[in-house]
């Protein structure tokens, strides 16, 4: 099977350069986020002394999340240190580069294998032109560090639980967006066990050393932040608002809220929006994750339900979301992976319409950014972000109705709250053959 994994390989290594290297190409700074954010971050807690100036705080050791509050969970300081590993010899925003095709190099590998399966051959490809059509914000984030993880946890799901769990969990702990795969699996994995095993476990690991280094008020920081923000101008959510202020309209208009480092949009009724927009995203992943739990115990299959319910999940995390990033479009990229390795010929228009969504991402950001930071922004880019949202809510109704249709019956469901939890199924009694 070496004509199949020796072209993917070679289109592996050629994906991840042109793509670091569109990085440096583009305007509108797509890899700030690595050299502005990230590296000062990460000095400061590695060598806080030799250069305090690029600290948050006024003494020499600064580990935000610990000694402060962060907008992300803990864990993301692993692979944010771990560059370190490759800076000395080409500079951090390299490094973290380097850093992030390592990752997907292993999930590659595992997902790959001898070659011999179509759909994971195409499921590969897919996840290639994703990368290379979402471009350079989807490596040089935080969020390209976790679709790997995701991509393992999902492919080990069924036969590696406690495995898929301890990935998706510590991902979680780098960003919150996997817990939706996690939680998918709670609803879909019969072994609920394992994965409430590895949850606990990660969580424990990472909890109690933040702990014991003074950081309990920080722990969960990173949840009140994101809900305190207003509406991120890439949101769908802010459509209405990017089209008001794109022409005059007044009260509308965009700002930079330099606190989360983000440019938000607002407009009349802007308010009550941004407080109901959370509540809202949460009611709907719980409305479609009530579906998914009535259709396993009508003994819907996982093969048949995990894959579109974890899209549901991730696409309703992504689309009703107020906060809106442009390199939160690559949370999509593990589910539709999944969805082309089991099922390939009934995921063709998902993945289609997935790749259309990152085009239009890159398009957006950085290529045409510039329009649509001004207070009132162009509206031509205005149209290109908004039908990029609009892509992304239908991929959700598209998705939740794929749930919904899931077929049920044939197995049998689970019979009580042991076999529920652990899935494990009780040994009928004997029946005396009566000799």
């Amino acid at each position: 099977m070496l004509r199949r994994v020796v072209p993917l390989f070679v289109a592996f290594v050629a994906v991840h350069v042109v793509v670091g290297i569109l990085g440096y190409q583009q305007p509108n700074e797509p890899m700030g986020d690595v050299y502005l954010v990230y590296e000062p971050w990460s000095r400061c807690a590695l060598f806080g002394g030799i250069d305090v100036s690029s600290c948050t705080r006024s003494d020499a050791w600064a580990w935000p999340g610990i000694t402060e509050k962060w907008i992300y969970p803990q864990l993301a300081f692993l692979p944010m240190t771990f560059a370190w590993v490759f800076a000395w010899a080409v500079g951090y925003t390299p490094a973290w580069a380097i850093t992030v095709a390592l990752f997907n190099l292993v999930a590659f590998v595992v997902l790959v294998g001898k070659g011999r399966s179509t759909g994971r051959v195409l499921a590969a490809w897919f996840w290639l032109a994703a990368i290379l059509l979402i471009g350079p914000v989807g490596l040089y984030r935080i969020d390209g560090i976790t679709v790997p993880f995701a991509i393992l946890g999902s492919i080990w799901m069924l036969r590696r639980p406690f495995v898929a769990s301890l990935l998706l969990s510590i991902s979680v702990w780098m960003k919150v967006w996997p817990a939706a795969i996690l939680a998918t699996g709670l609803i879909v994995v019969r072994r609920r066990l394992a994965l409430i095993g590895g949850a606990v476990a990660v969580s424990l690991a990472t909890i109690i050393p933040v702990v014991a280094l003074g950081g309990a008020p920080y722990v969960f920081g990173f949840v009140g932040d994101q809900t305190s923000r207003g509406i991120q101008m890439e949101a769908p959510v802010g459509g209405l608002y990017m089209f008001l202020a794109a022409f005059y309209v007044p009260g509308s208009e965009v700002y930079y809220d330099g606190g989360v480092l983000t440019f938000q949009v607002t407009g009349p009724g802007a308010e009550p929006l941004i407080a109901a927009m959370t509540p809202i995203m949460l009611l709907t992943m719980v409305a479609v994750a009530v579906v998914g739990v009535m259709k396993m115990r009508r003994g819907a299959t996982f093969l048949s339900l995990f894959p579109p319910l974890s899209l549901a999940l991730v696409t309703a995390f992504i689309a009703l979301n107020k906060v809106g990033s442009p390199q939160y479009y690559v949370w999509l990229f593990a589910p539709v992976v999944l969805g082309l390795m089991i099922d390939r010929r009934r995921w063709y228009a998902f993945a289609g319409m997935t790749l259309v969504i990152a085009a239009l991402t890159q398009w957006m950001y950085p290529l045409m950014y510039d329009g649509l930071m001004a207070t009132h922004p162009n509206p031509f880019p205005v149209v290109v972000l908004e039908a990029r949202n609009l892509l992304a809510l239908v991929l959700l109704v598209w998705a939740i109705v794929r749930v919904v249709r899931v077929p049920t019956g044939r197995v049998r469901p689970p019979a009580g709250l042991r076999e529920i939890v652990t899935g494990r199924r009780p040994i009928p009694a004997r029946v005396p053959s009566g000799r």
